[in-house]
């Protein structure tokens, strides 16, 4: 199969509607979305009573804007291109929202219907993750977290996202528990076919299984693209002013 060629820009894009796409479909499987984006949809549900318009999208980037914001207090730097990965934040926002609405009127029934679908949400979510990992434009706050973080304090990069995301985990049951109060009206025998406010089992297997479909996607990726910039003035602007 022939590679498509200078793709990097197209990877960035590809990731940013993928990644949306399979966060919405992992949603309507109702078994729980990943730790990454729990506190979003823990958020939204407990605030869209009060106001309309704070969907799931504009808590994303609200979340990710407050995570830039405490970045840069931490390692006491700022960069111009941390606003690109506000931006990045913004885009994906909207166009999860967007798949939230086209999604609205679509139920999947049973339990092993609701499986096979986070399963898929899964995997093509990695696939998104993957096409990011191979551009060299602008990713989301998440990602810009940790690599920072890493960066400015020495850590061991791969410790530094196992820790970020077990605190993440942590923060949205913490919400769940606090923003609705109702722990106690939750049937725990019930784990393996509904979710407590986006919070479930699926969010542990998903958790479980992230790295290694990541990890295969990217083989695949290599078959199919060559990252290679279509805009290397732009790749080189970026790295340089970054």
């Amino acid at each position: 199969m022939k590679k498509i060629q200078k793709a990097s820009e197209l990877l960035w894009l590809m990731g940013i509607v993928i990644v949306a796409l399979g966060v919405a479909i992992c949603s309507k499987a109702d078994l729980g979305v990943s730790m990454i984006a729990a506190p979003a949809f823990v958020i939204s549900e407990a605030l869209a009573p009060l106001w309309s318009g704070f969907s799931v999208g504009v808590t994303e980037y609200l979340i990710q804007g407050l995570m830039l914001a405490v970045l840069c207090a931490v390692i006491r730097r700022f960069r111009w291109r941390y606003l690109l990965a506000f931006a990045v934040a913004v885009i994906y926002g909207y166009t999860l929202n967007l798949f939230l609405w086209l999604l609205n009127g679509i139920s999947f029934d049973t339990i092993w219907l609701r499986w096979v679908m986070l399963l898929v949400g899964d995997g093509i979510t990695a696939f998104g993750v993957a096409c990011f990992f191979r551009t060299y434009m602008p990713l989301q706050v998440y990602e810009l977290f940790v690599a920072e973080l890493a960066e400015r304090f020495h850590w061991n990069i791969n410790k530094t996202k196992w820790t970020f995301d077990i605190t993440l985990l942590v923060l949205s049951v913490l919400l769940a528990v606090t923003l609705f109060g109702d722990l106690g009206s939750f049937d725990w025998t019930a784990i393996g076919y509904s979710s407590f406010h986006s919070i479930g089992l699926g969010t542990l297997v998903t958790t479980a299984i992230n790295s290694p479909l990541i990890a295969m996607m990217s083989k695949l990726l290599h078959r199919w693209f060559d990252a290679t910039p279509r805009f290397p003035a732009l790749e080189k602007l970026l790295k340089r002013n970054g």
